[in-house]
């Protein structure tokens, strides 16, 4: 039999660890736990002592204490929820890095779905994104090492290490005959979250890979800046494929563009949890039309951004239906520097949408297209003849008068290659081409009521 001495310190280790949880509980939530739920509490983890010292002195090797109390941890985080785990001090360490805007590893964001690694979705430019994995991809293995019931912080720990080095993944999508390995190379990923740039005068684009400590401000200032060079007559934010970040990320990001009224709210079991957010007058604000773009690898922050805009009418959403993570994680430190992050409450969008497990559905559904190479074959084979697939035809003769000189068009090159660039990812990305036809038709729509009233 175990010694009592064994089973006391046992239980006060657990009893500390179980009031880290809590984070200082408000007397009322105390007073909720009753002697009888003591009592049972008691009793579990006296068998967990008592387990424990069996594998001490009678597993067939020595074992690391430690190693089976933080398994333990974890299987009991695991047994609640996909996004509650514990994290040692290295995976603690890892989740600060992400939140300021680097990490090693090969760019992907994970979750579990039904006991398995899930993609949530990549990061652009990553070797996971350049490599072709996408968003509910599933990894079966790591290095050839099962992932089912391993947990989204172990698996990080395993897909994670120094720049450079190789992980292979095996990896299975819905429509494939059997699973494929991808061998990548881990790199640095910085996490740039925002993207700005013109589609056509006047419509400007505006990509946000994750909200993390700087996307606010670096979106803001991004604007100001175009803001400068050409007026705005619309935007497109794009939050396809954005795994979601920080909450107050997401709540500035939606407090830009509404006027007034609720963003996003929680509530959780405790008074605590239950929190508010709303749209400040803070002045810098423009009112132009507002695209946002959605699909499956949008989650969590990203949501939350898409479902207030959608219910204050401020915006119209394209594309597909969003991943589903409606739920808040809390970052509890714990001694040694490790750290907790624990499912406290659910997300609801301002008219009390949940989007736990249903996410948000776009205004227009548009189903991504083919690759252009298949495009431009099936163009090819479809598309009726026009006068320049005409053989023999005459060539276009400017007129000579508007010609530009050599040196001009030296000078135009730029401009012409970021043009082109810009057609081709239109024509590629018909979510994209959508969004901007939207914009446009919004911008004449209000151009011919104004010409009517005058």
């Amino acid at each position: 039999m175990i010694s009592m001495i064994t089973v006391k310190k046992i239980i006060s280790f657990f009893w500390v660890f179980s009031l880290v949880l809590m984070f200082c509980p408000s007397q009322s939530a105390l007073a909720e736990i009753t002697q009888q739920e003591r009592e049972k509490t008691y009793k579990q983890l006296e068998l967990f002592a008592n387990v424990l010292s069996i594998l001490q002195d009678h597993y067939v090797t020595e074992i690391d204490t430690q190693k089976i109390i933080n398994g333990a941890v974890n299987g009991m985080l695991l047994s609640l929820d996909p996004h509650s785990s514990y994290l040692g001090p290295e995976g603690f360490r890892m989740l600060q890095d992400e939140t300021r805007g680097s990490f090693p590893g090969i760019g992907i964001e994970i979750t579990i779905v039904n006991h398995i690694v899930t993609i949530v979705s990549p990061i652009e430019g990553t070797p996971a994104h350049k490599a072709g994995l996408k968003a509910k991809d599933i990894i079966i293995k790591i290095e050839n090492e099962p992932t089912k019931n391993m947990s989204a912080m172990q698996a990080v720990n395993k897909i994670r290490g120094p720049k450079g080095t190789q992980v292979t993944i095996t990896v299975f999508r819905e429509g494939w005959d059997e699973p494929k390995d991808f061998t990548l190379t881990r790199d640095i990923i910085p996490l740039q979250s925002v993207k700005t740039f013109f589609l056509e005068p006047g419509f400007l684009y505006a990509r946000i890979t994750n909200f993390q400590s700087d996307t606010t401000k670096d979106f803001k200032a991004a604007l100001r800046k175009l803001r400068k060079q050409q007026p705005i007559n619309g935007l497109i934010l794009d939050l396809r494929n954005n795994p979601g970040g920080l909450l107050n990320q997401a709540v500035s990001v939606a407090d830009y563009f509404l006027k007034k009224g609720l963003i996003v709210y929680t509530k959780g079991r405790l008074e605590e949890q239950n929190m508010t957010f709303h749209a400040r007058n803070t002045g810098e604000r423009d009112y132009y039309p507002l695209v946002v773009l959605l699909n499956e690898g949008s989650a969590s922050a990203a949501e939350i951004v898409a479902g207030a805009i959608q219910d204050h009418k401020r915006g119209i959403l394209v594309g597909t239906p969003t991943f589903g993570k409606g739920s808040v994680q809390t970052i509890v430190p714990l001694p040694d520097g490790a750290g907790l992050r624990l499912t406290t409450a659910y997300y609801y969008t301002p008219s009390g949408r949940s989007i736990q497990a249903k996410g948000i559905t776009p205004d227009v559904l548009v189903t991504p297209q083919k690759p252009v190479a298949q495009l431009v074959e099936k163009k090819k084979k479809d598309s009726p003849k026009r006068e320049v697939d005409l053989q023999n035809h005459l060539e276009n003769k400017p007129n000579t008068k508007n010609q530009t000189t050599k040196s001009e068009t030296k000078e135009k090159s730029p401009a012409i290659k970021e043009e082109a660039k810009i057609a081709l990812l239109l024509k590629s990305d018909n979510q994209l081409q959508t969004g901007l036809n939207i914009l446009k038709s919004v911008r004449l729509y209000s151009e011919f009521i104004k010409g009517l009233s005058q």
